[in-house]
């Protein structure tokens, strides 16, 4: 039996390993696209057994070193930090073998150097996922953002280049200019960095200052994509799709919800939160985020820059109920980190494979196209409906729980805005099924057939539908966030 610190500790060196094994396998091919798939299932079992014993009552931590007293570079995982790293890491196996499918397919150059940067962003949204501090999660935030680098300029075109540049200027920009500064602001006024239950700052921080500390640390989380710090997600669409799943699902933004989430429950604290009020404005700026971005996505007739503006959408439900900072809404945002990350990497899965296989990247191309992809599509309609929140699939879990935040906070507009919200997602989301479907057939568009692109998202949308069925096995983990 695995003991408690091997899984720690396998669960985030697996990916560094992986990362080291990969340009030395490329020597076969196979052996370098086998080292993603093997190096997934050891995370996603070590990650399984960390998170089962975190939901029993018990302590998973690691000190690599202790700088000084209240400052340290340590492991230490929370019940939030445990369902992302099953996120991650579970998700992490899927999307190494739908990448393996779509370079191969798509005849992509640079494949080692492209498998090698994806191990290393797992590693790094494992080891934000079980920081036991805001220090170590700041570092590997910035681990993050630079090893996603090379995904999002891999094409190295014109196009790619801007995109990346763009990506870099805003995720470090933000991150040094807003995001260290408040660390700091909490470490001189606390005395500690470490996520703690009920969170640091009462008695600490004046609270007349807490709600400028929430804006250094709203915006300084760029990953979290709140309007208008959105533009480098969008722009980040020119990368692969494999890219994209890693993006909208596995790891980058993930992990800029992750952090605020992180930050609200174990820096401030919602007793200290309902007390203050600071976060009231940010519930105004998501809100507004979320119905912005679905206006947008309603546009955009290419298929991946519109499941990016339902991104920006949906990661702004998450930051929307952190920030409402009641029990209910604190819970459906945790469960929305991992209903929407299977959802949407199903959606991303679905559109590469459009793409593969049909050579085709336009929702207004795809007309007829149903019947002679029937698997990609469902799965895409299954993947739509949890976005939307329809039983039985799991986003109708963590939607539900949002509203009944909403209304514990006494913000009864906010059941409008998601409800509103939801109207849009059937129809930017339902469209391209509409269209496969119901519209006539454009018998000149070859169809190829790519296991590996196809697969992958049938199976990411029957997780969806099990998470329906299975949210208590989550809903343990939740709970001990808002009562620890």
């Amino acid at each position: 039996m695995m003991s408690i610190d091997t899984a720690l500790k396998l669960g985030i060196l697996a990916p560094l390993i992986t990362a080291i094994l990969v340009p030395v396998l490329s020597v076969r091919a196979n052996w370098r696209d086998a080292a993603g798939p093997i190096g997934a299932v050891i995370t996603f079992i070590a990650a399984l057994h960390v998170a089962g014993h975190v939901r029993d009552g018990g302590t998973a931590i690691w000190t690599l070193i202790e700088i000084s007293p209240g400052l340290s570079l340590t492991f230490k995982v929370t019940p939030l930090g445990a369902m992302f790293g099953l996120v991650a890491s579970g998700l992490w196996i899927l999307a190494a073998l739908y990448t393996t499918g779509y370079m191969r397919g798509n005849h992509e150059k640079h494949q080692t150097r492209f498998a090698a940067c994806y191990a290393i962003a797992v590693h790094a949204a494992m080891a934000i996922a079980w920081s036991g501090n805001l220090l170590v999660l700041f570092i590997f935030y910035e681990i993050l953002t630079f090893s996603t680098y090379p995904l999002v300029t891999h094409k190295e075109s014109r196009e790619a280049i801007k995109a990346g540049r763009i990506y870099m200027s805003i995720l470090v920009g933000t991150s040094l200019m807003l995001l260290l500064p408040a660390i700091i602001w909490v470490w001189i006024t606390a005395g500690t960095l470490d996520f703690t239950d009920g969170g640091i700052l009462a008695g600490t921080l004046d609270p007349s200052y807490a709600p400028w500390l929430m804006v250094l640390f709203a915006y300084g989380v760029g990953k979290a994509a709140l309007m208008p710090i959105h533009r480098w997600l969008p722009n980040a669409m020119v990368a692969p799709t494999p890219v994209s799943a890693l993006l909208h699902a596995v790891a980058v933004v993930k992990a800029g919800v992750f952090t605020v989430l992180m930050v609200i429950v174990y820096i401030f604290g919602l007793d200290f939160l309902a007390a203050t009020g600071a976060s009231t404005w940010l519930v105004w700026v998501a809100a507004f985020t979320i119905l912005a971005s679905s206006i947008i996505a309603m546009t955009k007739d290419d298929i991946k820059a519109r499941l990016a503006y339902s991104t920006i959408s949906q990661l702004s439900y998450i930051v929307l109920g952190a920030a409402l900072a009641t029990a209910a809404a604190i819970e459906g945002a945790a469960l929305h980190i991992v209903m929407h990350a299977s959802a949407k990497i199903t959606l991303f899965f679905c559109a590469g494979a459009i793409y593969v296989n049909a050579h085709l990247n336009k929702v207004s191309q795809i007309d007829g196209l149903g019947p002679r992809m029937p698997l990609v599509f469902i799965a895409y309609f299954l993947g739509a409906l949890s976005i939307i929140g329809v039983p039985p699939l799991g986003g109708s879990w963590s939607k539900f729980l949002l509203m009944a935040g909403a209304v514990d906070a006494g913000l009864p507009i906010i059941v409008a805005v998601l409800a509103v919200s939801s109207l849009l997602n059937v129809y930017y989301l339902l469209e391209p099924v509409f269209r496969a479907f119901f519209r006539p057939t454009n018998t000149e568009i070859k169809v190829d057939r790519h296991l590996l692109t196809i697969l992958p998202p049938v199976i990411t949308a029957g997780i969806s539908i099990a998470l329906f069925f299975a949210v208590d096995l989550l809903t343990p983990l939740t709970s001990m966030m808002v009562m620890p």
